[in-house]
């Protein structure tokens, strides 16, 4: 039987933990888990720890760990995905699924046709809210290592800060992904509900990107990354 799985953001080792209020709430409060149970844990470093809980209450759930395993290894690619920022649940489902298919970094980016502007406090608690997302999806999925999420950036600068040996652009009208040779780091820039300008495609390929194609269909922006990163595995990855 599968055990369940919980990322801890504090450095885990082997003996007893405390865990943190957060998750010790939803281990003792929502799952209703119970001394005696075994669990699994991990903290982002790549290591898994599986262990038992020793006490669950209502204030403090303590955990014995007493093996320690070698996790999921990552994607050989390296991949950072600048995310068109779009609305409410569909830049949920892209930061999710990115997460599933073994994006390491993932960029909000802020262009022309974005319909959302954070500022300030909420920009803050929305990056939170994507990381936690992040946390989820690698808690399901078997991830090791949770993805960073980045605060959100204008185009511009994203564009001038991203190192890779290969940088795409989607576009309708481009190449196929497969026409270039396997990177090692791949940037990736999706745009939001709108899509990107053709000023900001131009200004993408100044700064070094390719326009690349997934088709002959217009994706959704929340589809668009699912697809592009699957092929990307697929063709350089661990697909």
């Amino acid at each position: 039987m599968r055990l369940s799985r919980f990322f801890i953001d504090a450095p885990l080792s082997l003996g007893e933990h405390t865990l943190p209020e957060a998750q010790a709430h939803y281990i003792g409060r929502v799952l209703r888990m119970s001394e005696g149970q075994a669990l699994q844990l991990f903290d982002g470093s790549g290591q898994e720890y599986r262990g038992t809980l020793l006490e669950v209450g209502k204030k403090q759930v303590r955990v014995q760990l007493d093996e320690a395993l070698a996790g999921q290894p990552e994607s050989p690619l390296r991949i950072h995905l600048g995310q068109g920022l779009s609305r409410g649940e569909r830049m949920d489902w892209a930061i999710q699924k990115a997460t599933e298919l073994g994006v390491a970094q993932i960029t909000p980016i802020i262009s022309e046709r974005c319909e959302v502007r954070l500022k300030d406090e909420r920009a803050e608690k929305r990056q939170a809210h994507w990381q936690q997302i992040a946390v989820s999806a690698c808690e399901q999925c078997g991830r090791s290592v949770v993805p960073v999420i980045h605060p959100p950036l204008p185009l511009s600068e994203w564009l001038q800060r991203t190192e890779a040996d290969l940088k795409l652009v989607l576009h309708p009208v481009a190449e196929a992904l497969s026409s270039h040779p396997a990177p090692q780091r791949l940037a990736f820039l999706i745009g939001p509900e709108g899509g990107l300008s053709d000023a900001e495609v131009e200004q993408a390929k100044a700064a070094g990107y390719h326009a690349a194609r997934l088709g002959p269909r217009v994706l959704r922006t929340e589809t668009a990354p699912v697809v592009a990163l699957s092929v990307a595995q697929h063709l350089w990855g661990d697909l």
